[in-house]
């Protein structure tokens, strides 16, 4: 059999990870007759985090997914994919604080209803108080939002949740992210719209966000359904997934990865050998895996990324209805969850009987911190207690439950992760040409679904027709927010903004 790396051989493409990214690229892949091979861990089931579980009739994404884009190419081939499986859905999202829900983006018959006189009056004279008396210059996330909008408002609408989801006080995050996201993803400026006298708003009605996306479509059966019939599509053409195969090496020689090495469910080793290779993989589990080791500064940079994980609690609820929303964001400093998706809102058939609902609540962690390694009855016994602490239903009506643990959900951009990224892409980039980086963890790009794909087709382009399309081009906008923003790269350094610690 010849060597598939050796020059005028046959292009033979191996995709770690049958995740949207390394999904996305096999099938651009196959429509150009490229033979691929994707190797998946999961011995069950495709999708990566887009995955779609299922429980008591219920189905559970793994957090709420939406399938929106602003890339044509991205909805067409959505439509290709599932046809009239994949349907349009009206977004309700709300911020629940303190038993109340605020509807977002913030309306002020709304937001004065839902505060009363006591605490509007309470945010106006705090307001009053940090025009008057701001923290000069202001290092932390907590005073620049408090300078801004007065403490009361960041209270209410950032401290908690902002630390629940990244898991570091609001006292320790660099106000440069403040004033990054809050342009980006200007809530805050809706809600001075909502609650001040025009005089006092500072940039009158323009200042409120201008375009929040307010309508997606998803797979009648889960955002799982997408990429399991991608994976179908793979393995009617030739192509199956193989599941169940961990990549535990990456051999490399002569500037070139000649293999990986796969171990089965039962221990068992082999090599697959390829031309070109697609990592989906974290990078700094991928680098772990070279064989020979990368060069120790190499090791470094990769083992200083970080990662923020999360638990999902997904319990079946003996109510119809619980709320109309897709899912709410819980402000509310009194329970854990940061977010509690309603999948039978996102699509009537999630649940086979209409009589019940499934809710997945969303737990922010570090892997193995405490909360990590609870057992799966605690952390459903807290699920359940949370719900009806918020009112959302009596314990008696929750009927069970299923965990699952995402390791590695968001890639963290701390101080250091540009510098520790860019050593890894030009040792990449020079030493082991025919290895390519896509997705979120595979880029350590904090990315969205769509823009995951869209790196995963670029790289397959260029590998089957020669093109050099730079993945890391691909633009990453704000989370909820749909417009481009001015003045923002698309490099690795522009993107998704994510708080970074203030520097020591």
């Amino acid at each position: 059999m010849p060597d598939p790396s050796s020059p005028g051989s046959t292009k033979h493409v191996v995709v770690i990870g049958a995740g949207p990214a390394g999904l996305s690229a096999a099938y651009e892949l196959t429509r150009h007759r490229t033979p691929v091979t994707v190797v998946e861990k999961d011995p069950l089931t495709v999708g990566g985090i887009a995955r779609t579980l299922e429980f008591m009739g219920c189905r559970f994404d793994v957090g709420p997914h939406r399938f929106f884009s602003k890339s044509a190419e991205i909805e067409a081939l959505w439509t290709e994919i599932l046809g009239d499986r994949i349907q349009p859905v009206r977004r309700l999202t709300r911020i629940q604080y303190r038993g109340k829900f605020f509807d977002y983006p913030i309306r002020a018959s709304n937001a004065f209803w839902n505060l009363g006189p006591f605490e509007t009056a309470r945010c106006l004279a705090s307001y009053a108080q940090a025009r008057l008396h701001p923290v000069v210059e202001p290092k932390s996330f907590e005073d620049w939002v408090s300078n801004q909008f007065g403490h009361r408002l960041f209270e209410i609408f950032f401290k908690t949740y902002t630390e629940k989801v990244w898991g570091i006080s609001t006292r320790e995050l660099s106000a440069d992210w403040a004033g990054q996201r809050i342009r980006g993803l200007n809530l805050v400026e809706v809600i001075r719209n909502a609650l001040l006298p025009a005089g006092l708003r500072g940039g009158g009605e323009q200042a409120i966000v201008k375009t929040l996306v307010d309508s997606f479509r998803y797979p009648r059966l889960g955002a799982g359904q997408m990429w399991e019939t991608v994976a179908a599509r793979l393995a009617a053409d030739g192509h199956p997934v193989r599941l169940g195969e961990e990549v535990v090496g990456v051999r490399h020689a002569g500037g070139r990865v000649l293999s990986v090495v796969l171990r089965d469910g039962r221990g068992s080793t082999l090599d697959l050998l390829g031309s070109e290779f697609i990592s989906t993989m974290p990078i700094r589990e991928l680098i772990a895996k070279l064989q020979p080791a990368a060069p120790s500064i190499v090791r470094a940079a990769a083992e200083a990324l970080g990662y923020r994980d999360f638990i999902t609690v997904n319990l079946v609820v003996d109510r119809a209805e619980v709320f109309p929303d897709q899912w709410i964001y819980v402000h509310d400093p009194g329970v854990k969850v940061g977010r509690i998706a309603n999948f039978k809102n996102f699509s009537s058939a999630m649940v086979a009987d209409g009589g019940l609902s499934g809710l997945g609540m969303e737990y922010f962690c570090f892997e193995h911190d405490g909360m990590w390694s609870w057992p799966d009855r605690d952390l459903l016994d807290l699920g359940r207690r949370e719900l009806v602490a918020l009112g959302i239903c009596r314990a008696d009506e929750v009927k069970a439950g299923m965990v699952y643990r995402q390791p590695k959900a968001y890639p963290v951009y701390d101080g250091e992760y540009q510098h520790h990224l860019e050593v890894i892409r030009e040792w990449l980039t020079r030493a082991l040409p025919n290895l390519w980086l896509v997705g979120r963890n595979g880029m350590h790009h904090y990315n969205n679904q769509d823009h995951s794909m869209m790196t995963g087709i670029l790289v397959a382009r260029n590998i089957a027709t020669g093109t050099s399309y730079d993945p890391w081009l691909v633009n990453t906008d704000a989370e909820y927010q749909e417009e481009e923003r001015a003045g923002e790269g698309s490099s690795v350094e522009g993107g998704r903004q994510v708080p970074q610690r203030i520097a020591s």
